[in-house]
């Protein structure tokens, strides 16, 4: 017999027929030691960047392949024009690094900083990255290496992501969700969301916001501009990390667990893997997930087995 379910009943948007169960997926780790405080992550093939005490490293599965010095390296990195973009809260600046040669391409004034929670990311051949000082998110074109565009948002906006052809801005202080048209370079619409939203990620057909002090995961339709529904996943999601990939959203968690995946079509929990391990960050790949626990000085190469 088939029944109407409605996930969440509090917050979720709509009911739909219940499945069959599908079997728990489950996940084999790979532990590597990573001394010092490993945290925000891009991946670069097979490879991982993490930020760290005074540099960024790059890992692979077994062992550490190279090291850059930044005095204080903050907030996710972005890959774009084959280069490695990672901010510096520790001066304001935006380096560009050579990933072949792990060698300073640049350093570009952008106002990165006081806070490390905050983004940079890649988008419409432009790097964006929030400039907390002054209020605005800096649009710097890799040809130039310079600011090409200061956009006035709302204050405490420092959590970025692009997708669906926009930018896609969280004001944690304000509760907003902005969206940034690049072709103008101008917010064209304003989402209000829960209490204290942080980490997003544009994919798997909408924007997925983490709603910090409600435990929630909020799914936004990328067209109407409309939060569609909700997933309570625990009693906060202070810090963490999120990102999609193979129809699921990925989700790293302080509490509880290492990480969530939640299916991206019915917003249903599929499974919560390993164990409590503090903040970190998590990056989806095709072949595998690899998370950081800064708090354990660890990277986790996680993958799927098969039942």
């Amino acid at each position: 017999m088939t029944r109407s379910i409605c996930l969440l009943p509090l917050i979720a948007a709509a009911c739909a027929p219940a499945a069959e169960m599908s079997p728990e997926p489950t996940f084999a780790e790979n532990v590597i030691d990573v001394p010092g405080f490993a945290d925000f992550l891009q991946v670069d093939g097979d490879t991982v960047w993490t930020t760290n005490d005074g540099r960024v490293e790059q890992w692979s599965k077994t062992e550490k392949l190279a090291s850059v010095a930044i005095p204080r390296p903050c907030g996710t990195m972005a890959m774009e024009s084959g280069s490695l973009w990672v901010g510096n809260c520790d001066g304001g600046e935006l380096y560009r690094i050579g990933p072949e040669t792990a060698q300073v391409l640049a350093t570009i004034p952008a106002g990165i900083g006081p806070s490390g929670e905050q983004n940079v990311v890649a988008g419409a051949g432009s790097v964006w990255a929030p400039n907390q000082a002054e209020g605005t998110i800096s649009r710097i074109d890799p040809a130039t290496n310079e600011i090409s565009a200061s956009i006035e948002v709302a204050p405490g906006t420092t959590f970025l992501a692009f997708g669906f052809d926009a930018l896609w801005a969280v004001s944690g202080t304000g509760g907003t969700l902005q969206r940034v048209d690049p072709a103008t370079n101008a917010v064209t619409d304003t989402i209000q969301l829960g209490d204290t939203p942080g980490f997003l990620v544009a994919g798997e057909g909408a924007v997925w916001v983490q709603e910090q002090g409600d435990g929630t995961v909020a799914r936004i339709d990328p067209e109407t501009r409309e939060v569609a529904g909700r997933t309570l996943v625990g009693d906060n999601l202070k810090w963490g990390d999120i990102d999609t990939g193979d129809g699921k959203v990925w989700l790293r968690t302080t509490d509880d667990q290492t990480f969530v995946v939640i299916d991206a079509a019915t917003a249903e929990i599929l499974a919560r893997v390993g164990r409590a391990e503090g903040s970190g960050a998590l990056r989806y790949t095709p072949n595998g997930i690899w998370t950081s626990a800064h708090d354990v000085h660890s990277l986790t190469w996680w993958t799927s087995e098969a039942r």
